[in-house]
């Protein structure tokens, strides 16, 4: 799957042919683990993704810091991942949530990751099979975690990117502004950084636009091929699917882990509020 993203379609395919590892990664902000809605339904084969647990390490340098390659590597040979077979992760729909896991796995190195565009709901609006409850345990994968095969950035690297490039902030404007902070103690965003929800990259019901609508949209807030374009949002997670959006728009993007819950754990970093 040279495309990060697959459709529904093209995954029913995919599962007679070559049979990926499938991980569903439901999770919401605040929210309980998404192994309850995973019971209620899921892709058949598919095994449950614990974001929190399984793909950031304990809180401390941010909200969902970067797992270490040995733990990682250990709860992805668990769920039956392997390198030599493609893996497709999904969520109940935008692929926020299922983009941590793509952006992680392909960080760790694994060459053939696609997002389900549309989720679980695209899958059960196109008439796919679905299971209930627990699948059985998976048969252990031998995926092997090397970190550095995606662009990373640490506090001091998003601050020059917001100075010497575009540094894309993903949440929403409410919050990049100030005005509310519903998660983290300290509200406002990064200076020079500019809005950039990822809400507004996906379709009504959650699918992402098309490349060209993508590359308009992030071209409009000065992010192109050649600048150089780092991301954040609260912890890491929404941010990821910018850098999904992005990759689909032809735009390479490097992600800041940590984001806005660690950028404020160092009193000393400014803080800027309203609109830029």
């Amino acid at each position: 799957m040279a495309s990060p993203l697959v459709s529904a379609a093209d995954l029913a395919a995919e599962l007679a042919a070559r049979s990926p590892t499938l991980l569903d990664v439901r999770w919401s902000l605040g929210g309980p683990p998404g192994l309850g809605e995973y019971q209620l339904g899921h892709i058949p084969g598919a095994h449950f993704v614990d974001l929190d647990r399984q793909l950031a390490a304990p809180p401390g340098a941010g909200r969902h810091p970067l797992p270490s390659p040995e733990d990682f590597q250990a709860a992805m040979r668990s769920l039956g991942v392997s390198s030599t077979r493609p893996v497709v992760v999904y969520d109940a729909s935008t692929g926020v949530a299922a983009a941590r896991a793509w952006w992680l796995l392909r960080y760790f190195g694994h060459p053939d990751v696609a997002v389900l565009d549309g989720g679980y709901a695209e899958w059960v609006r196109g008439g796919g099979a679905v299971a209930r409850g627990l699948e059985p345990p998976a048969r252990p994968g031998d995926f092997v975690a090397e970190p550095g095969h995606m662009p990373l950035l640490d506090a001091a690297a998003a601050a020059a990117a917001a100075v010497d490039g575009v540094l894309l902030d993903a949440r929403a404007p409410e919050r990049f502004r100030g005005e509310a902070e519903p998660v983290d103690p300290v509200a406002g965003h990064i200076p020079g950084a500019r809005n950039l929800p990822t809400a507004g990259n996906v379709d009504p019901i959650g699918r992402l636009l098309a490349p060209g609508r993508l590359r308009a949209r992030f071209e409009e807030a000065g992010a192109t091929a050649e600048a150089v374009v780092g991301v954040y949002c609260g912890s890491g997670v929404t941010a990821a699917h910018e850098v999904l959006a992005a990759e689909v728009a032809g735009i390479p993007a490097a992600l800041y882990v940590g984001s806005w819950s660690d950028w404020i754990t160092d009193p000393g970093r400014p803080v800027a509020l309203g609109e830029h």
